[in-house]
Parts: structure tokens; sequence; C-alpha cells
């Protein structure tokens, strides 16, 4: 019995998204960003697995842009996706690559300080058992724990802030603060978010001493749940068994998933993928996530930590792709961009490429993002989901 693998390359946009004029980076509209494309314009990208699927060839299609290093003739699947949800986060884009896009506008704190309210302070206050909290504002995650891990470190108090995605993450250190019972609060104080449409809580660890703190790999969302029947939903209530790789658990509130593998960082993930293409069950579904694109690189602005990021996966792709069967199917896509040339720290509205090994050369055009996972479960024989049409 076929398997099938989806595998989403956190904020790899490939541009060209038509109503990216109403997505907006420190006040520029994103109308132009283009993840892939300014980071081939840049630095010509070397991946010859991703790009032999149609990487470049999904580019040209997206946003019309002509890649220096991604060049090759399309030997697999390929097109671009076209998000539909009011949103360039996490949850929107993979919700709606399994067929759930968002029926409701998120809720987004203002660009003020303090961007969170009074209510929302004093419950972290609570739950917390501390006298205040830090930073409370729109921030960079890696730049905030930078500006107030000092004074976390003296006071014991969290830090506070979010950004243009529906989120509140909350920042501390994992011996002062203690990684369990920041879990705990961000658990707990979620009801109280997504009841307000906020989409995620995010606990952010970290370690370190002043002028050198670094996140951790422990990093714990709060989603809430998908208000439909996902892929995962489907393939589990037909007997399947379905796998979820890295953070698949937390963005689908460990809903539908049978079995969950997760790792410290993008290479341990990668591990687990490998080791799947080889060892999970006839007629499975595995839906995986790599988010060191954006964490690491993304968010911080970094072209040439991108494209070597880029570059790695590619390397990881091919050594996945080696261990897969006939009749398998493998497709790789992306939630949303994050254009590491782009003004602000926030992602950007764009294309996601669509890439598929498995069924030969072929070119499936311009598609939605829903259209993936119902192709994910034609490719399975199992029920239609409520949105979206298959493109095999």
């Amino acid at each position: 019995m076929s398997r099938a693998f989806l595998i989403v390359m956190d904020s790899v946009g490939i541009g060209g998204a038509p109503d990216a004029h109403a997505f907006f980076n420190d006040g520029r509209p994103d109308t132009g960003a283009n993840t892939v494309g300014h980071i081939d314009a840049a630095r010509p990208l070397s991946m010859p697995v991703l790009d032999g699927l149609g990487l470049g060839a999904a580019l040209r299609l997206a946003s019309g842009i002509e890649p220096r290093g991604l060049t090759a003739t399309p030997q697999g699947l390929w097109g671009a996706a076209t998000e539909t949800s009011r949103g360039k986060d996490t949850p929107s884009g993979h919700w709606e690559i399994a067929c759930v896009p968002v029926p409701w506008d998120w809720t987004y704190f203002p660009d003020t300080d303090p961007a969170l309210p009074p209510e929302v302070l004093a419950r972290i206050r609570d739950l917390a058992g501390t006298d205040g909290t830090l930073a409370n504002t729109h921030a960079s995650g890696t730049q905030v724990i930078d500006d107030f891990g000092a004074e976390h470190m003296r006071t014991g108090w969290p830090i506070c802030y979010t950004s243009a995605d529906s989120v509140l993450q909350i920042a501390a250190h994992e011996e002062v603060f203690g990684r369990d019972r920041l879990i705990a609060l961000c658990r707990d104080l979620a009801p109280m978010l997504h009841a307000m449409r906020v989409g995620r809580v995010i606990a952010r660890p970290f370690v370190g001493q002043p002028g050198d703190f670094r996140r951790t790999g422990y990093r714990r969302d709060f989603a809430i749940a998908p208000p439909g029947r996902t892929i995962l939903d489907i393939a589990q209530a037909a007997g399947r068994i379905t796998h979820g790789v890295g953070k698949i658990g937390d963005i689908f509130s460990h809903r539908g998933i049978t079995q969950l593998h997760k790792g410290a960082d993008d290479a341990a993930l990668a591990e687990h993928l490998i080791r799947l293409g080889v060892e999970a069950e006839p007629g499975s579904l595995t839906f995986a996530n790599f988010v060191e694109f954006d964490t690491n690189f993304g968010h911080r602005r970094d072209i040439p930590g991108y494209a070597g990021q880029l570059e790695w996966f590619d390397g990881v792709a091919g050594r996945f792709l080696a261990q897969l069967s006939p009749g398998d199917l493998a497709i790789f896509t992306a939630d949303h961009g994050n254009d590491p040339s782009w003004t602000g720290t926030d992602h950007t509205r764009e294309r996601a490429p669509v890439l598929g090994w498995g069924l030969g050369p072929r070119a499936v055009g311009q598609v939605g993002f829903s259209d993936i996972g119902a192709s994910i479960l034609a490719h399975l024989g199992l029920p239609a989901p409520d949105h979206g049409t298959s493109f095999l």
C-alpha cells in the first residue's frame, strides 16, 4: 500500500502572492517579497535535488523571476500554491495545507508600548507568580532576550513579546526561571488567548549569560485547535498510521497524530524523516515541519545563513528520497515566506512551492494550499476533504 510524505519547509516562499499588498513589515507592504528568489539573486543557490523536482520552475511560475542558480529542467511534480487564509503565520499555512482554511480573522496586538493588554499581563503575572513582566512589545525573538535577558535573570520576570503574527511569545531562562515552569505558564495562559482569537502562545526557553544568550530547542507552541477535519484527522479516522515530525504536534493541537517525532533541531528532525522513509508503515501519512529556515535565518534577515540552510536541506531531501519505494509520494512545500532581504523581521506573504517525487515529471500549475492536502488524501485512497481538489 502506498505511503505519503508531506514536508513543510517553514517560510520557504517563492513570491508572487496576489494579495501581498495587504500584508506589512514595518509599514512596508509585502508586494515583491520573495524568499527563494531574493536569496538566489544575492547568492546563486545549488539545490540539485529540489531544483531537479522543479523548484526553479515553480519560482518562475509563482513570481516571474528568472533564477540564477535554480535552472534545472523539472523531473518531478511541480507547481505553485496560493493561500486564501487571512494570515501569513504558521497555523494558517499548515491548517490550509491540511485542508482547513482559517474561517476567522486573527487577533493581532498593536505595535505600541505596551503592545499587550493589561488583562493579559495581569494573567501572566498571576500564573508566573511574579510582580511584573518585561518587554511587552513587538520584538525580534533573538533581540528581545539580548535586550531584557540580564534584567530577567535579576528579577525573574518573564519576557513577553509579540509580532505581526497572531501570537504571544514568552521567553525565560531555563535555569533561572525553569523550562518546565515556562511551558506550564504558556499552557495555562493559552485558553485565555485562544478565546481572544490569538493563534498561538509560544514558550521560548533560552540559556547563557548576558552577551551570550541562546535560544534552545525546547520551544513549545500552544495553538488553537483546527476548526475542521484535517488530513491527519481523516487519515487516522480511516485507520491509517499518522506520523508528525517537528512542530506538527503543536500546530495541530496533537490531534490526528499516531506518533510524534521531535528533536532539538532540524538536523535531528532530518534523521527522523530519513528513518521514516524506510520504516513508515504501508498506507501511512507522514507530516513534517522543518523550522530553522524561519527561526534562525528568516527573522534575523540573514541571507547567507538562509542560503546555507536551503542547501543543507537539499542534501537531506536527497538522502530521504533515496529511501522511498515505488508507489510512495513525497511533496515538499511551505507555509508562508520570510524574505531575509525584506524590511522588518516578520513573515512575508508569498506563494509556496509544490514539489513532488514519485509520479514523474508533471506540471500542476497554480493550485491552492488545500489542494496539496487533497492530493495527499487522493494518493492514499482516502475520503475527499471539505476543502481542496486533488491535482493528481
